[in-house]
């Protein structure tokens, strides 16, 4: 039987965590510097602060739990 591993999965990294590690796993799955990741956060939360809080905790939770 072959195992096939999906090294393309969305996770927390909690490593390289400030608040609860979406960031750092968002960055680390396009391979790109978390703090342009947090910053495009920051900057969406300054714009959007509703639906970006939503969202970051909706991602917190489907990774929770998943």
């Amino acid at each position: 039987m072959k195992t096939v591993l999906n090294h393309h999965r969305f996770f927390r990294d909690a490593a390289n965590a400030k608040v609860s590690g979406v960031c750092a796993g968002l960055a680390k799955q396009f391979d790109v510097n978390p703090w342009l990741v947090r910053g495009g956060a920051i900057f969406c939360f300054v714009l959007l602060p509703v639906a970006t809080a939503l969202a970051y905790v909706l991602a917190i939770l489907l990774l929770r739990y998943r």
